[in-house]
């Protein structure tokens, strides 16, 4: 099991809850911040600093669901984001092609309109991804599952790019 999940106390599994991860991450944080152990020996004092920062490093993988993808493929033995895993199906290479250059055209004509409707496409894309990846998971096909994570690194830059032209 990935320690991340071992230090949340939290099933090794895609599907979390998002309120109970939240919840344990606020215990947590609130068990080993720093400012607990200002009175404390100089050991306990750094033990403290690394189990917070541990804890803030588990809580943001845990928390992005390409992140915990890889952390419970990596499991399995699974690079999912090795070099080998970079060729896509031809749809969505396609599919790649359409976005760039709608996101050029909408920058081009520095049209807000058109950047937050490709932002909802490529966002309804993604959704459909992660639920592809829920299902994976829960089948246990780790196959499949290692190669969406790719696709889904894609959606995610590509939104970024989008927010950041908004």
């Amino acid at each position: 099991m990935p320690r991340e999940f071992q230090l949340f106390n939290l099933p090794a599994q895609f599907d979390l809850d998002p309120a109970a991860l939240e919840q344990t991450y606020r215990q947590l944080a609130a068990r080993f911040h720093p400012d607990k152990t200002a009175t404390a020996s100089a050991f306990e004092q750094k033990q403290a600093v690394m189990m917070a920062a541990a804890v803030n490093e588990a809580y943001r993988r845990l928390s992005r669901p390409l992140e915990r993808a890889v952390l419970l493929l990596q499991a399995q033995g699974i690079q999912a984001d090795s070099e080998e895993r970079t060729a896509f199906d031809p749809e969505f290479l396609i599919q790649q092609m359409e976005w760039r250059e709608e996101l050029a055209a909408a920058r081009a004509a520095n049209s807000a309109e058109r950047l937050a409707a490709l932002d909802s496409q490529v966002a309804a894309e993604e959704a459909r991804l992660l639920t592809k990846l829920s299902t994976a998971f829960r089948q246990a096909d780790y196959a499949q599952a290692a190669e969406l994570v790719p696709q889904g690194r894609f959606l995610d830059k590509i939104r970024q790019e989008i927010r950041t032209a908004l």
